[in-house]
């Protein structure tokens, strides 16, 4: 198409503009103004005025510049509007406005539930320039485009998930997995006669893991067990069933029953001391010793009372990944009980361990293969390869969880047995665990495993090689490598854990519990996803980490040397210490610095 004269040059943007338009005979000089909103609006005076008839109710509600809310008296439809001898079929929100001089200003209007069209760049809407409240709700809703970049962007600041080394959970899933958690989001998995089959998938990755850890169980009995939001409420569950079992024997026995206790070793997780404290049982805890991390169970066996309700062997120290002598204790307390007439049971905390022992371990007897051994919990959101939010506890048999502690229920539509803590929870967790278990299978596990430990021996080795730590953890037992540094006098492992941050590794130092409370170490978690690149890559950081501390003075040691010595009159440092007792206060500096530093900066 050829054109002879050129285009005339295009205008900007007036904003806001009139038109002269007709309605219904009436001539109107502030019609059609363009005011960026997403519908056609009219003022009730002028609806009324023109004798308009035809309103229609509307569910609409209207968001104003000044972000207050606004619901319509109603709509109408097909309003023949003559503009310049066109006429043009208009529908309209029929709105109560008051008519003042800044009404073009003040009225701007934006259809909350079409916020897409109306707001065309996020980031210069107004929800993202102005502050929101953070602890008290808004009095106006906001676009959902403006909500979901307000939060995405604050989430930002998080760490890198793959990158925190402290955490066993999971934090990797196949897609075909996800997909799967997601269409399950919304079912509550307490609902079982609304949600058959998800309850289905729950007994079954119950009878899985019973097999897996050698449940004595006949050809077509089922498993006793159920699936907990994670170990801590499992640990919880069986330890009330240990309690109402050993109150129910002493009640028949006509003796008290009212100091109930647990032996455990310094070791265990804090889950354990949440349950002592919740449920009034007392704690007797073996103390740890240098070189020692683990509960001993020569040092258990002797707490063990007439009031001791079980003794908990934690498969895979939280501190060093360790295993117990399961075996030993058993062994030890088979021997106890024959000579006192008691009944000690055992419980094994395989909330890391559990996944890993049956597969690269299967020789290890630590299961239900030991007689005293009458319940286990496993965390699925660990070694069991599952999000954060699903654990396990499996009973022996039946005899070993008292009916009483099970309840009945027939409100969600059929008559349904539920034995935990909490009732409403996700299902998405529980089918996830099944894909795993039937997607993997032991095959699959073994060789997740067995690359775990691989990766734990090229970082241990790594570490090695430097020649300035020492290996805290043990090749068998959890994949992880926890380490100190062999000379911490001018910089300690709490520095390190700190500069690693700069690199994104999120890396925990920590001291051990009583009595290696001196003893501090750093701790790295190999879970699936870590991978041999990524540990190569933590070496040669961690080193990096290493020559700058050796560039830098000593800053915290003149502090802790105040802390350490005593002063005289004339100001100077007298008293000194042995290097243990030396070692032990420049740990409790360091753990008070620590605490200090998290309370003001949030982190927890």
């Amino acid at each position: 198409m050829m054109f002879e004269e050129a285009f005339q040059a295009k205008v900007d943007d007036p904003g806001s503009f009139v038109i002269p338009i007709s309605v219904g005979g009436s001539e109107l000089l502030k019609g059609m103004t363009d005011l960026g909103a997403s519908i056609n609006m009219m003022p009730l005076a002028l609806y009324e005025k023109l004798g308009l008839v035809g309103l229609e109710p509307t569910r609409k509600k209207l968001m104003l510049a000044d972000r207050t809310s606004r619901v319509p008296h109603g709509k109408i439809k097909d309003i023949p509007i003559l503009l310049d001898g066109i006429v043009v079929p208009t529908d309209f929100v029929v709105l109560n406005i008051e008519e003042k001089s800044n009404d073009v200003a003040r009225w701007q209007v934006l259809l909350a539930s079409d916020s897409d069209v109306s707001i065309n760049s996020t980031f210069a809407s107004r929800y993202v320039r102005t502050p929101l409240p953070r602890f008290k709700m808004a009095e106006n809703s906001i676009p959902k485009e403006a909500a979901f970049q307000i939060i995405n962007d604050e989430l930002m600041l998080d760490g890198n998930p793959r990158l925190n080394l402290a955490s066993f959970v999971t934090t990797w899933m196949e897609p075909e997995c996800d997909k799967l958690m997601m269409a399950s989001i919304n079912k509550n998995y307490v609902d079982m006669d609304e949600y058959p089959v998800t309850t289905e998938l729950q007994n079954r990755c119950v009878n899985i893991i019973a097999h897996l850890f050698n449940a004595p169980l006949g050809d077509s009995e089922a498993a006793v067990g159920v699936g907990t939001v994670g170990s801590s409420e499992a640990i919880m569950l069986a330890g009330l069933a240990f309690k109402r079992k050993w109150q129910n024997k002493r009640k028949e026995e006509g003796k008290p029953y009212d100091k109930p206790n647990i032996v455990t070793g310094a070791n265990v997780q804090v889950c354990w001391e949440k349950f002592a404290r919740y449920f009034e049982v007392e704690l007797k805890e073996v103390k740890l010793r240098e070189g020692y991390y683990v509960m001993d169970p020569e040092k258990a066996v002797e707490m063990v009372d007439e009031n001791t309700i079980c003794v908990a062997a934690i498969l895979g120290s939280t501190l060093n990944g360790e295993f117990e002598n399961v075996k030993l204790l058993n062994d030890l307390l088979v021997k106890k009980n024959q000579e006192t007439g008691w009944d000690t049971p055992i419980h094994v905390d395989a909330a890391s361990g559990g996944f890993i022992a049956p597969f690269i371990y299967p020789e290890l007897e630590w299961d239900f293969r030991l007689p005293l051994v009458k319940s286990i919990n496993v965390s699925g959101h660990k070694y069991g390869l599952v999000y954060a939010g699903v654990g396990w506890v499996i009973w022996r048999n039946k005899v070993d969880l008292p009916e009483e502690l099970i309840f009945h229920i027939n409100y969600l539509g059929s008559d349904q047995p539920t034995f935990t803590l909490n009732f409403s929870k996700g299902s998405s967790q529980i089918i996830a665990q099944y894909y795993q278990l039937i997607r993997l299978g032991y095959e699959g596990y073994r060789n997740v495993m067995e690359n775990c430990r691989e990766n734990m021996i090229v970082l241990k080795e790594g570490l090695e090689k430097t020649g300035r730590f020492n290996i805290v953890s043990k090749e068998d037992g959890v994949p992880l490598v926890a380490f100190s540094l062999n000379d911490n006098s001018r910089h300690n492992e709490f520095e390190i854990s700190d500069m690693l941050r700069r690199f994104g590794w999120i890396v925990p130092a920590y001291t051990m519990p009583p009595d290696a409370q001196h003893v501090t170490v750093l701790r790295v978690v190999i879970r699936e996803d870590f991978s041999r690149t990524l540990a190569e890559r933590l070496v040669l950081d961690i080193q990096k980490v290493l020559h700058e501390l050796d560039t830098l003075p000593s800053r915290i040691n003149s502090k802790i040397a105040a802390s350490v010595g005593e002063n005289v009159d004339n100001g100077t440092l007298v008293t000194k210490h042995s290097d243990i007792e030396a070692t032990r206060k420049i740990a409790t500096y360091w753990r008070k610095y620590v605490l200090e530093k998290k309370k003001t900066n949030g982190v927890c």
